[in-house]
């Protein structure tokens, strides 16, 4: 009995440390997905791509979580890594990879085999040879969190939970998925490169990747998902600021500094949605120091500035966009709204100094008492002033007389 224990905790033991149980993420943001709030501004900011597609019903994918839900069938609970701890997120190994070394590291251009289900069996896309960048928010949170533990060339099954799949929105686009929905991810890595040297990469590569990662930020805005908005705008500029060791003809200059501007401007708004208002600021600033007449970045930055309190500079702003597009019912709808706004300052900062020194009588009512007064004691002054000098001769008459 007791060499049976003993061969039962040494495969155990073997199985955690296969599975790297012991792995920690270097990520480890918990990413909440945020609530789209309708501020009535136009953000210009593209429409998810219709590409089509449907749910698809499939034999081998009810096999598959029958094989899963089955309790008869159900592997040991072992088996399964939790991989943030909260039991939200679950991988297990369907079939060993070639060595713990052989995992892919964030920031790597990695390739797999994906087939993702819903848990009533309903298969919502199957795509071979998907890429995508490690770490940097292309896919969802399942498989950035999930393909890093993963050794080169094995397969997983991933249990997420819709908060690290596509939340409480779901997915209209390529793949459908309702809201709320959670996934079985059937994974298979099939490469893991390091990605190419920004310095090197021809003009038209930067452009098109930073178009991608900037799209991307689009959808993650759309989805409110803010923070990763943020991010997929910030790796956008770091490859269009990235110095090049290759010819670049000047119209290739400019198409970057376009992709450029754009993600400085749909940063501002992304950033402006998680109140920081200083970052915002300095993306507005950035986007006028290229373009002083840029309209978004003026509106943005008047809505950075009447945010802050400082109604006077954000009125400037607003006018000087609303100058440069003046048939704009946004930017004038919410210069109006700012110029009351800052009337209604002004007039409760009168009052309070009103309160702070006193109520001072009307200049109207005080004008005419004290040009009374002041005549009165004119005529009092000079009647004084006419006995003293009468009292002053007398009393000289008086001195005479005695000599």
């Amino acid at each position: 009995m007791e060499n049976e224990e003993e061969t039962l905790l040494k495969s155990q033991d073997s199985v955690e440390k296969r599975l790297g149980r012991t792995t920690l993420l270097d990520s480890g943001e918990d990413f909440e997905m945020l609530e789209e709030v309708d501020d009535g501004v136009d953000d210009d900011l593209p429409p998810l791509e219709d590409a089509g597609g449907g749910r698809k019903e499939s034999h081998q994918a009810n096999k598959t979580v029958k094989e899963i839900t089955d309790p008869s069938q159900c592997p040991p609970q072992e088996e399964w890594l939790d991989v943030l701890g909260n039991g939200q997120l679950r991988k297990k190994v369907v079939e060993a990879g070639s060595s713990p070394d052989s995992k892919p590291q964030r920031g790597q251009n990695v390739t797999i085999n994906l087939k993702t289900t819903l848990t009533d069996g309903t298969t919502v896309e199957e795509e071979s040879n998907v890429s995508f960048t490690l770490g940097d928010g292309d896919v969802i949170q399942a498989l950035d969190l999930t393909v890093q533990l993963m050794e080169m060339g094995e397969k997983a099954l991933i249990e997420a939970k819709a908060k690290y799949a596509y939340g409480a929105l779901g997915s209209s686009s390529t793949p459908v998925v309702p809201p709320n929905a959670d996934l079985i991810l059937e994974v298979h890595l099939l490469s893991a490169v390091d990605a190419p040297d920004l310095e090197l990469l021809p003009p038209s590569e930067r452009i098109s990747l930073a178009s991608r990662k900037r799209e991307q930020g689009n959808v993650h805005y759309q989805r409110g998902d803010y923070a990763f908005a943020v991010n997929s705008y910030g790796i956008a500029l770091q490859i269009t600021e990235a110095s090049s060791k290759v010819d670049i003809s000047p119209q290739e200059e400019e198409e970057l500094l376009d992709v450029k501007l754009k993600c400085l401007n749909n940063m501002a708004a992304a950033q402006l949605k998680l109140d920081h208002y200083e970052a915002a600021l300095r993306s507005c600033v950035s986007v006028l120091a290229y373009q002083p007449d840029n309209i978004k970045a003026l509106f943005r930055q008047g809505k950075v500035l009447a945010l802050q309190g400082e109604y006077a500079d954000a009125i400037r702003s607003l006018k000087r966009a609303l100058k440069l597009d003046p048939s704009n019912k946004t930017i004038h709808a919410e210069l109006s709204k700012l110029v009351k706004k800052h009337s209604e300052q002004k007039g409760a900062e009168q009052a309070m100094y009103k309160k702070m020194l006193g109520n001072p009588p009307d200049i109207n009512t005080v004008q005419k008492p004290q040009a009374k007064s002041s005549w009165s004691i004119s005529w009092k002054w000079l009647f004084g002033a006419t006995a003293v000098a009468i009292g002053g001769v007398a009393l000289s008459v008086v001195i005479a007389a005695r000599n």
